[in-house]
């Protein structure tokens, strides 16, 4: 019987956290637990939760999930679910790895030979829109994602939707129907301005708007939606199926988004996927982040049926001191064809990971933080 040996972590450029699993076969996997931001405090809580691991079979990645979340009475979060998310994706590129089989083989097959991913554009605070999708345009991109608005109070100006729309309205005006956008409101939004700012950006068709208020707020979801056509996203602040049990149940939802470096994993992902199929509700999964995240979504967008959106990290302004596939041996796998990606077809996740070079990058990473805005009473403001 196979047994883990050791984990392994790596903090590297630009905000990214790597582990590696090791076995007594020589038989190694790759994770990403990380929530961005607090790489340090989930790297903690995978070394606290690898005492359950170390020295168990790799195969039994059921058994040893439901270890790592009900083993401790406190559970759930995003801290403790990302930790067992990068566990998990080690696990399932173990297992892959030790029958000579890509993951999606184990989840019973692909459903479909190519994913569409689309890019980001515009920063933090949305700017030269036309000019960067212009750019992507030419490399074969058709769709889009990038924020909605820079701060906004919790009761703004008619000038502040003006500004936010006529951005939208700009790309609509210059690319006409030829590209695809969602709108990310990014929890900037409060409840009472995003009803307003659903009804003006509706003239110009987005794919979808994202997180249109905070999930704290979700039960605005199903008055937000009974109140526009544009389709609302959400999920990357949800954290298990039973968070997302609710959210289903209530409605509202067109399009689940759960990260697979935050929400456990891809075990926990394919039953959360299962259940947004039994609700008629979309997957695009979210994925900022590096290259063995996006693995495992591919993992899963392979299999399940109602996958309709990859995010991915490509050029994402995030990416300063590293990009998606700087530490990827293999990055012809991982070529977008007019933002196609194909089934992955090594092994486990499919990622082969210079480790080298993510040694050397360990030795000095960055503490990355995500910026705090305030408005301009001082008061704090929606990042």
């Amino acid at each position: 019987m196979m047994k883990i040996t050791r984990l392994t972590t790596y903090h590297a450029a630009p905000r990214w956290l790597f582990l590696k699993v090791e076995t007594d076969e020589g038989i190694t996997g790759w994770g990403e637990p990380v929530v961005e931001g607090r790489a340090r405090t989930v790297e903690a809580a995978v070394h606290e939760l690898g005492e359950y691991v170390v020295g168990k079979d790799p195969s039994r990645i059921n058994d040893l999930w439901q270890t790592l979340y009900r083993g401790g009475f406190y559970r759930g979060g995003p801290v403790l679910m990302s930790a067992i998310a990068g566990i998990d994706q080690a696990l399932w590129d173990i297992k892959g790895k030790a029958l000579g089989v890509p993951v999606y083989e184990l989840l019973g097959g692909r459903v479909r030979d190519r994913m569409k991913t689309y890019r980001w554009v515009g920063g933090d605070r949305p700017a030269d829109l036309v000019d960067q999708i212009r750019s992507y345009r030419g490399l074969g991109f058709d769709t889009f994602k990038f924020n909605g608005t820079e701060e906004l109070k919790l009761l703004d100006s008619p000038r502040a939707v003006d500004q936010a729309v006529a951005k939208v309205a700009a790309v609509r005006e210059a690319f006409g129907d030829s590209v695809d956008f969602g709108v990310d409101f990014h929890g900037r939004v409060g409840a009472p301005m995003a009803k307003l700012l659903l009804r003006e950006l509706e003239p110009f068709k987005p794919l979808f708007v994202e997180e249109p208020v905070l999930p704290e707020q979700a039960e605005y979801y199903p008055r937000l939606a009974a109140s526009t056509s544009i389709p609302l996203a959400a999920g990357e602040r949800m954290y298990s199926r039973f968070e997302f049990k609710r959210v289903l149940e209530a409605g509202g939802l067109a399009i689940l988004q759960p990260d697979l470096s935050h929400a456990g994993g891809i075990t926990e992902c394919l039953k959360i996927a299962a259940m947004a199929e039994a609700y008629d509700v979309a997957l695009a999964p979210h994925c900022p982040l590096g290259p063995v995240a996006l693995a495992a979504c591919l993992q899963l967008d392979f299999v399940a049926h109602n996958a309709v959106l990859q995010e991915q990290s490509i050029g994402i302004h995030y990416n300063q001191g590293a990009d998606l596939l700087d530490y990827v041996l293999n990055k012809d796998d991982f070529r977008c064809d007019n933002g196609d990606i194909r089934a992955l077809p090594r092994p486990g996740l499919g990622v082969e990971v210079d480790e080298e070079r993510l040694r050397h990058a360990h030795a000095n990473p960055p503490d990355w933080r995500n910026p705090v805005w305030r408005h301009a009473d001082s008061s704090i403001a929606e990042w």
